[in-house]
C-alpha cells in the first residue's frame, strides 16, 4: 500500500469516526432530551385540564346513555375539545374491576360511548399502575395507523373533600382523594421529524467530513510523497554513480533536512571518489620514482664489474626498495579499516614509548627533543598503541621541518592534551586549512598521508587533532611553548570521568 493511499485512508477513517461517534453521541442526546421535553409537556397539559373544570365526582357518575343529555356531557366534552389545538386526542376513562371503560371522549359520540370498553389502553399495564398510585404517567412512544408517533399521557382526576373547620390544618387545603376516574391525553411526537431530519444532516456532514479530509490527506500526501520520490530519484542516481546533480532543497522541515543530508553525502561521495582518483594516481606517481632508481640502479650494478661499486648500487636499490616499502606501508595504513580497544589509562607510557623511538633519529640529525610530561597520572581513554603511533607522526613529521622538537602534556577542562611543536618554517596559510587532507603536503618527498593518517586514528579513539594558529593570535593563558616560527598540533584525548585522588587539572 502506497504511502499516499495510507495517508487517504488514516485521514478519511478518523474524520468517519470522530463525526459519527459524535454525531451519534449528539443524536441520541437531543432525542432523549427532546423526549424527556414531550413526556413533561403531556403530564403538564394532562395536570392543568384536570385541575381546571373535569369533576371526578361528576364524570364517574356518568352511565350509558348520558351522551345524549347535552346539559350533563357536553360541557365536559367541550373541555376536552379545547385541548384539542395543544393535542391529538383526550379521554376521561373509569376503572372497573377487571378493566377500562369510556366516560368522555374528542372522538365523536356515535362511536365513543360512554361504558365502552377501551381496548387501547391494554398495552400499557405498567404505565397506568404507575398513573393509579402516583397520580400521573407517560407510555413509550408507538406508532399509529397513520405510521406517525405518538405518546400517551396519563392523569389521574382525584376527588378534593373539604376538611371540617375544627381539624383543618394551617394550610387550608382541601384532601385529595384518588378517584377511579383517568384523563388520557394524546400527542404526537413531532421532534422525530426534526430528529430524522438532523440525522440526515449528521450523515451528510459526515459524508462531507469524510470527502473533505480525503482531499486534504490526498494534498497532504502529495506535497510529502513527491518529495520523497524526488530524493527517491535522487539516491538511485548517486547509487548509479551519477553524482553531477545537486539533491534539491525540499523545504525547511525534516524532508528539507533529509534532502541537505543527502546532498552531503553527494558531496562527501564525490570528495571520496576524488580522493581515491587522487590517491591512485599519487600511488602511482610515488611507485614511479622508486621503480625508476631501482631500474636504473639495478642495470648499472649488472654492466659494472667493479665489485665496490656494484656493493654501492646495491645498497641504493635497498635504500629504494625500503623507500618503496614505505610508500606502500602509508597506503595501507590510511586504506585499513581502524578497530581501537579504547581504554582507560596514563598515556605518559606511549608518550615516553613514541618519545624515545623518535629522539635517536632527531639526535642524529643533530636535533634535540624536549619532552615535559606532568609528574602525576594524565588518564584518557584511547588505544594506547594508536597514542604511541599518532604522536610518533606528529613527532617525525616535526623533526622533518625543524631541527628542535617540544612535546608537552598537561590535563584541562576533563581533556588530555598532547602537544608536539617544532622550530620550523611552520605551516603556509594555503595549506593550513587542508592540512589534515590526504596528499596534502609542503614536502616534496612522502606521499602526503601522515597527518591524514593521524587524524583518522585520533577521531576514531574520540578525540581530536588541530593545528595550534601562529603564537600572537593564541589566548595568553595557552601552556608556555618557546616562541619561533614552527608548527604546533595538538591532541585532545577523552580525560578520565572520575579524576584519580592527587590528580590535579593542570593548566
Amino acid at each position: 500500500m502506497t504511502l499516499r493511499r495510507k495517508y487517504v485512508l488514516l485521514l478519511v477513517g478518523c474524520s468517519l469516526l470522530i463525526t459519527v461517534a459524535g454525531g451519534w453521541s449528539a443524536w441520541t442526546f437531543a432525542s432523549r432530551a427532546i423526549e424527556r421535553e414531550l413526556d413533561q409537556k403531556l403530564v403538564w397539559v394532562a395536570g392543568a385540564a384536570a385541575e381546571v373544570g373535569l369533576d371526578a365526582e361528576v364524570i364517574q357518575a356518568f352511565r350509558p346513555g348520558d351522551e345524549d343529555r347535552p346539559f350533563i356531557y357536553d360541557p365536559y366534552r367541550n373541555r376536552l375539545l379545547s385541548l384539542l389545538p395543544y393535542v391529538d386526542g383526550a379521554h376521561v376513562v373509569r376503572r372497573d374491576s377487571t378493566s377500562l371503560s369510556l366516560l368522555v371522549s374528542t372522538d365523536p359520540p356515535e362511536s365513543a360511548r360512554i361504558g365502552s370498553p377501551v381496548r387501547w389502553l391494554d398495552a400499557y399495564p405498567s404505565e397506568l399502575e404507575t398513573a393509579w398510585s402516583t397520580g400521573e404517567a407517560v407510555t413509550p412512544l408507538f406508532e399509529g395507523e397513520d405510521g406517525r408517533s405518538y405518546k400517551y399521557g396519563f392523569k389521574r382526576l382525584d376527588l378534593y373533600e373539604p376538611i371540617p373547620p375544627g381539624a383543618r390544618p394551617r394550610t387550608g387545603q382541601p384532601v385529595r382523594e384518588p378517584s377511579d376516574a383517568m384523563l388520557v391525553v394524546l400527542m404526537r411526537a413531532d421532534y422525530l421529524t426534526s430528529l430524522a431530519e438532523f440525522r440526515q444532516t449528521l450523515i451528510l456532514g459526515s459524508v462531507a467530513a469524510a470527502v473533505f479530509f480525503g482531499i486534504l490527506a490526498a494534498s497532504l500526501a502529495t506535497g510529502i510523497v513527491r518529495p520523497l520520490e524526488r530524493l527517491s530519484r535522487a539516491a538511485l542516481r548517486i547509487q548509479r554513480g551519477r553524482w553531477d546533480e545537486s539533491v534539491a532543497d525540499e523545504r525547511g522541515d525534516e524532508l528539507g533536512r533529509l534532502a541537505r543530508a543527502m546532498e552531503r553525502m553527494r558531496v562527501g561521495i564525490i570528495h571520496r571518489d576524488e580522493q581515491l582518483r587522487l590517491m591512485l594516481a599519487q600511488v602511482a606517481h610515488e611507485i614511479r620514482n622508486p621503480l625508476g632508481g631501482l631500474e636504473l640502479f639495478a642495470s648499472a650494478a649488472v654492466e659494472t664489474e667493479d665489485p665496490v661499486e656494484r656493493r654501492r648500487l646495491l645498497d641504493r636499490v635497498r635504500t629504494e626498495v625500503e623507500a618503496l616499502n614505505g610508500i606502500i606501508n602509508d597506503f595501507l595504513a590510511f586504506a585499513r579499516p581502524l578497530q581501537p580497544e579504547a581504554r582507560l589509562h596514563d598515556v605518559r607510557g606511549p608518550l615516553r614509548e613514541a618519545a624515545e623511538l623518535f629522539e635517536p633519529q632527531l639526535r642524529r640529525k643533530g636535533g634535540s627533543l624536549t619532552s615535559r610530561l606532568p609528574s602525576k597520572p594524565l588518564m584518557a581513554r584511547a588505544d594506547p598503541d594508536h597514542v604511541k603511533r599518532s604522536v610518533f607522526n606528529l613527532l617525525q613529521n616535526a623533526g622533518q621541518a625543524g631541527a628542535h622538537v617540544w612535546m608537552d602534556a598537561w590535563l584541562r577542562n576533563g581533556e588530555a592534551i598532547v602537544s608536539v611543536r617544532d622550530d620550523g618554517p611552520g605551516v603556509s596559510p594555503q595549506l593550513a586549512d587542508r592540512i589534515f587532507e590526504p596528499f596534502v603536503s609542503d614536502k616534496e618527498q612522502g606521499a602526503g598521508l601522515g597527518l591524514a593518517i593521524v587524524k583518522r586514528v585520533i577521531e576514531t579513539n574520540g578525540g581530536r587533532v588541530v593545528l595550534m594558529p601562529p603564537r600572537e593570535d593564541r589566548e595568553p593563558d595557552d601552556p608556555v611553548v618557546p616562541v619561533g616560527r614552527g608548527a604546533e598540533f595538538r591532541i585532545y584525548f577523552q580525560g578520565s570521568e572520575d579524576l584519580p585522588a592527587g590528580a590535579p587539572e593542570e593548566s
